[in-house]
């Protein structure tokens, strides 16, 4: 848990450093008091108030835009190992006579044209955010606002590729994560068809509007639906599922609450 969130700490630290320079421990609390806020909201919007509390206050409306290129880095990642999961998964079930894994060939091409096709977009737009960012200074009633998007301009490609290495990182940790629990609860299966459904599952709650408070009954249902196409070990799957929404959404949330009471009694005094 400290690993995953210390490296999105660090990714938040990059993002920015233009606007202003935070301490990581003060970075920490800032991202896990947006923990606290995001509990409640459809897919972590309230995560930005709960960060931008701890920046000075001019600097605050500024830090929202540079925030959002950071969930946008990490929603890349998340399609791009999750159009390569459903590919090599699809071959994996062939391979060993398992099926089609519960998804027809129209489903199956269909989705991943979609999500190809989405993924392109969106790292041409990661990309070229500079250039993206002044086209949409000039829009009329956008143009009185302009600075709170300005600094997203100042992001270089070695930066944009910095962000993204990060989320990866931080990616691969959430598979771990997965995967040392499935061992825990005793879901035996190929290791390797593991990783692909895991992948599956995070592009599936990346897609699907939720609330983080409520996402444990779709996190359990879905996990039930593909990994239990690879172990009938149902307990073990639901408890893998329920303890990885502790760790990275309840226990996250109660540290973020400390925090943010914290700073409303320190200004209070």
């Amino acid at each position: 848990m400290f690993l995953n969130w210390g490296i999105e700490t660090k990714k938040w630290q990059l993002l920015i450093k233009s606007v202003q320079k935070i301490k990581f421990l003060k970075a920490f609390r800032a991202v896990f008091s947006g923990q606290a806020f995001a509990l409640n909201t459809i897919n972590n919007l309230g995560e930005y108030v709960g960060r931008v509390m701890f920046l000075d206050e001019g600097n605050r409306l500024r830090s929202v835009s540079l925030t959002m290129v950071g969930s946008m880095s990490q929603v890349i990642v998340t399609f791009v190992m999750g159009a390569i999961a459903l590919f090599f998964s699809r071959v994996l079930f062939a391979e060993k006579g398992l099926g089609d894994g519960g998804l027809t060939s129209f489903w199956y091409y269909g989705l991943m044209f979609v999500l190809v096709t989405c993924t392109i977009l969106l790292m041409l737009v990661y990309f070229s955010l500079s250039w993206v960012t002044k086209a949409v200074e000039k829009i009329w009633f956008i143009k009185k606002y302009a600075f709170l998007i300005q600094k997203v301009e100042d992001f270089t490609t070695k930066d944009l590729f910095k962000v993204l290495l990060l989320s990866f990182f931080r990616y691969a940790v959430f598979v771990v994560q997965y995967l040392l629990l499935l061992q825990v609860f005793q879901v035996e299966a190929n290791i390797v068809l593991l990783t692909l459904m895991i992948c599956v599952i995070f592009l599936i709650l990346a897609i699907v509007p939720t609330v983080a408070i409520t996402e444990l009954g779709l996190r359990g249902q879905i996990s039930i639906q593909l990994l239990g196409l690879l172990s009938p070990n149902t307990a073990g799957i639901i408890f893998t599922a329920t303890a990885i929404w502790f760790i990275n959404r309840v226990f996250p949330a109660l540290a973020g609450s400390l925090s943010v009471l914290g700073v409303k009694l320190f200004k209070r005094q």
